[in-house]
């Protein structure tokens, strides 16, 4: 239907599309459930369908724990005071925000600025009063804008410029009062199609201060505003064709200052309900835009609707009236006598309760006609005379009976509506002419009986709602003549008995529903619903059906609807508990939901699911479920939302081994759930909503590894973690589960980590360190025990003084030992002396040889050259030989260098390099031609005897004579 006939709350509530994220996006197909589409746990809001849903939760401020990869930000009904500039920095990617119905008074400069992606915006029923300088910067791609109720005196003159974008503005019930401050807002905006600035104030209305403005404007709403003067001289909406302005509150009359019939050539939808202007100045109105008017509303006027009617009726394109509220109490023969082409006539709400049998005589074109909401007893004969009529509205009225001839001759109505008024009972001739009626309403009047009316007729009829009557059975046959009937509703009667086949002749049915009867399981047993092969929806809530067992039935009821997808049979009413048979979904193969919320079970068969492999949503909350097995759910592999809220269960142990890989929601409130284990969720991957709400939780180490979870999960939602309370022990009840400190209960890995990872560092820092500076110390050092290691072993195994001295050398030194130092210490000066080629015992480890040597002599003589310093068992010697000087406080080493050694050669070599200063040393170089008195001093140095360490005996040849 047209703009032009809609009800008037479509655009009272601000454009064609209403903005409050499509209700949640129609809260699912199914059960009007929610499903969510990532995982996190929020202190107060839940995520479904990528919309962060934060409604009536008494916030005060905006919430920090949004992921910012929403889409939609729903933070309506709360008690938001200010919008600062952190409270939206991150949603790049967020298009849709909706803030109304808070107590915004304030928002920050920059508040908007990073939701480059926002796409609508909803400020309405806030308490703002201004809007400041750049208030919304940043909002480039924004197309919709709501900002009605609040309480806006001023714009300034920047504060829709970066809105280039904007097509849908909103600013109605606000106190702009004057024109310019709407000029302020549209110069700025090239691409506005929709304004609304209704009821702001406006006293006066003049193009020319509306120069520049948007030439692509479609739509204008200036209702409910007291303008006294409107004026136009300029075209200044060149491209306008909805146009409302009609409402004005007071008294005083508007006066209709444009002259220009070219200037509103395009308007095609008029509204001018309740307008106060002249009867000449509103002639001139209709006559600006007789070339192009299609739709006119009058509703609520004051005076001379019989002349307007009139006027208007003779526009040649004019097709849709509508005329509301206009306490039409009697509809007299003459009022619609020049409305010859009008197609569409809204007369609701009207007090309409007489129309002559020649009211709408004139009306031959007429296919949609409501009279809803008027005083009428009967059908008007009147409606009998409307040879093209489509379409006939008479709900909510006082009819209470209807006749065979009321629909007589209306062989092309396609849709009647009845509802809302007081008949008791159908005829059997009653819809005899109605072959093209495709949707009839009938709910909530007093029918009782229908008399067959639907056993012949009604051969195109798709759509019947009988819902709210006073049916109390279905007969046989009943609907037999419905061979197209896709839609029947017979939920809130007070239907007892199904007979068999009281649905025949119903195959294209999809959607029947049943709920708040009185059915019982002794009706459902038979095959009353046998006929209904392509049934897709079937609704039994609040009837009486129970059973006293799970044994198979002798019939299962749903056996014929293998088409079924959804079943449901909660809240039954009636005392005592019941079970549901094991063959009691049977034949249903494509089944995707089943519910079977509080109908007081007591257990559900293992074997319940066997026949319907396809379900998808599972909802048995709200019974006595003691147990479950796994094996419930094996035959349902594909489920992916269970409800299992308000039972006995005392755990979720029957997820484990239930194979349920693709379950993505999962509610589970207020049972007595204590413990939630890691293998539980790991049962269940494919989660990505949890909602444990109201559970006895335990506050120990047994949680400890669902607290963990459920703050650093990325993957699955659960709701209202936070506010998770503790049951056990006594001492933590009361709690918050999140609170309680689990550090205790468990060795941090990751900790442990860091301090191996560290410690290895510093391990492998310290030993690059000690091998790049220390590496001689401690060789020196690793020596020196070895040296302790055998010095205590060996020392006291040999009798001492074997030898006189023990001979230090290296093998290339070995041509001046055998040919210098052999000679003159053996045998000229008779020393016994031990060499290690000569005197060492074959087999003897080397380290235990050099031992014995070294214990075993009076005196070391290390012969030092650079091959002597580079020798690895030189070195050796020169270590156990520093030990025994150094254990025993005896001058028991001798030095000969036989080669000039600069100091810093020796640094490498730290003993070596403190020797020379302490210890006897001589230079065969040095004694050059006086090779006699370095033999010399080689002999007083061995024939030293007992000298304690300190007591430097200097033979070192180091004057000038040598």
């Amino acid at each position: 239907m047209d703009p032009g006939v809609k009800d008037d709350k479509t655009r009272e509530t601000g454009g064609r599309n209403s903005f409050p994220l499509i209700l949640f996006f129609c809260l699912l197909n199914i059960g009007g459930l929610l499903v969510p589409v990532t995982g996190f746990a929020l202190k107060t809001c839940r995520v479904s369908y990528n919309i962060a849903i934060c409604v009536k939760m008494k916030l005060i401020a905006v919430p920090q724990d949004i992921p910012s990869t929403v889409k939609g930000f729903d933070l309506s009904a709360n008690i938001i005071a200010r919008v600062q500039v952190t409270d939206f920095q991150n949603f790049k990617i967020l298009t849709q925000l909706e803030l109304n119905r808070n107590r915004i008074s304030g928002i920050d400069n920059g508040a908007f600025a990073n939701l480059i992606s926002l796409e609508k915006l909803n400020l309405n029923n806030n308490k703002l009063v201004g809007l400041g300088e750049d208030l919304f910067h940043g909002l480039s791609n924004l197309t919709e804008l709501r900002i009605n109720g609040n309480r806006i005196q001023d714009v300034a003159s920047s504060s829709f410029r970066d809105m280039k974008s904007l097509t849908f503005l909103d600013i109605s019930h606000n106190k702009l009062h004057q024109i310019t401050k709407v000029h302020s807002i549209l110069q700025h905006l090239p691409h506005l199609r929709e304004l609304n600035i209704k009821n702001n104030g406006l006293t006066t209305f003049c193009s020319w201060e509306l120069t520049n403005s948007s030439v692509e404007l479609k739509y204008l709403d200036l209702a409910q505003n007291p303008i006294a003067n409107f004026s136009i001289t300029a075209d200044v909406f060149p491209n306008l064709t909805w146009f409302n302005i009609g409402g004005s509150p007071g008294k005083q009359q508007m006066i209709w200052d444009v002259h220009n019939k070219t200037f509103f050539n395009r308007v095609s939808t008029l509204d001018i309900s309740g307008l106060q202007m002249a009867f000449d100045d509103m002639k001139t109105l209709l006559e600006i835009v007789n070339s192009s008017l299609t739709s006119l509303r009058m509703n609520a006027m004051k005076r001379g609707l019989t002349a307007l009617i009139n006027i208007s009726c003779t526009i040649p394109t004019m097709s849709r009236l509508q005329v509301r509220r206009n306490k039409l109490s009697y509809v007299s023969s003459d009022l619609f006598k020049l409305c010859f082409d009008v197609t569409e006539m809204d007369l609701a709400e009207n007090k309409i309760k007489n129309i002559p049998d020649n009211a709408f005589r004139s009306l031959q074109s007429l296919r949609i006609l409501s009279l809803s909401r008027n005083r009428l007893s009967s059908v008007p004969a009147a409606t009998r005379k409307l040879p093209s009529l489509t379409e006939l509205d008479l709900s909510f009225n006082n009819i209470t009976k209807l006749g065979c001839d009321d629909f007589a001759n209306q062989t092309k109505l396609r849709r009647l509506n009845l509802y809302g008024n007081s008949i008791s009972a159908l005829q059997e001739c009653l819809f005899k002419d109605l072959i093209q009626l495709q949707v009839l309403k009938l709910q909530n009047n007093r029918i009782s009986n229908l008399n067959s009316a639907f056993q012949n007729y009604l051969p195109n009829l798709r759509q019947l709602l009988l819902n709210g009557n006073e049916l109390t059975e279905i007969i046989h046959g009943e609907f037999s003549g419905l061979k197209s009937l896709q839609n029947l509703s017979l939920l809130g009667n007070k239907i007892k008995t199904l007979e068999e086949g009281c649905f025949i002749g119903l195959t294209n049915l999809t959607d029947i529903l049943l709920q708040n009867n009185h059915i019982t399981e002794i009706e459902i047993n038979k095959s009353c619903f046998n006929d209904l092969i392509n049934l897709r929806r079937l609704d039994l809530r609040e009837n009486h059906i129970k059973y006293e067992n799970s044994s198979s039935l002798p019939h299962a009821p749903f056996s014929q609807l293998s088409r079924l997808e959804s079943l449901a049979i909660p809240s039954q009413h009636g005392k005592g508990k019941s079970q549901l048979p094991r063959n009691f979904l049977q034949g249903l193969t494509n089944l995707l939901f089943f519910n079977s919320r509080n109908i007081q079970l007591l257990a559900l068969h293992k074997d319940m699911f066997n026949d319907t492999p396809q379900l998808q949503t599972l909802d048995i909350s709200s019974n006595e479920l003691m147990d479950l097995s796994p094996d419930l759910f094996s035959p349902i592999q594909n489920l992916k939302s269970l409800y299992i809220s308000r039972t006995s269960l005392r755990s979720l142990d029957y997820l484990t081994g239930s194979n349920l890989t693709k379950l993505e929601f999962l509610q589970a409130r207020k049972n007595e759930y204590s413990v939630i284990s890691e293998e539980i969720i790991k049962s269940v991957p494919g989660l990505v909503y949890a909602d444990f709400q109201g559970n006895s939780f335990t506050c120990d180490c047994d949680n400890a590894w669902f607290i963990k979870w459920v703050k650093n999960n990325n993957e699955t939602q659960v709701f209202d973690a936070y506010n998770f309370e503790c049951n056990y022990p006594v001492n933590l009840k009361g709690m918050k589960l999140l609170e309680l400190d689990i550090r205790s209960c468990s060795v941090d890995v990751e900790f442990i980590f860091f301090i191996s990872s560290t410690c290895s560092i510093l391990f492998f820092m310290v030993v690059s360190f000690t091998y790049h500076f220390l590496r001689w110390q401690l060789t020196y050092a690793y020596y020196l025990f070895l040296a302790l290691l055998f010095d205590t072993k060996h020392k006291n195994k040999r009798a001492p003084n074997q030898y006189d001295a023990f001979i230090s050398y290296n093998t290339h030194d070995e041509a001046w030992v055998i040919r210098e130092l052999l000679p003159k210490l053996e045998g000229e000066q008779g020393w016994r002396l031990c060499l290690h080629h000569r005197d060492f015992e074959p087999g003897k480890p080397i380290i235990e040889n050099i031992t014995d040597a070294i214990y075993g002599s009076r005196k070391t003589i290390c012969v030092i050259s650079r091959r002597y310093l580079e020798s690895e068992w030189c070195s050796r010697e020169m270590q156990v030989a520093s030990f025994r000087l150094f254990d025993e406080q005896k001058d028991v080493l001798i030095l000969v260098f036989l080669e000039e050694i600069p100091t810093s050669e020796l640094f490498p070599h730290y003993r070596m390099r403190k020797l020379p200063n302490k210890r006897t040393y001589l230079s065969w170089p040095r004694a050059g031609e006086h090779t006699e008195l370095f033999w010399e001093k080689l002999r007083q140095a061995l024939q030293t005897r007992d000298d304690r360490a300190e007591d430097c005996f200097l033979l070192t040849v180091l004057d000038g004579r040598q």
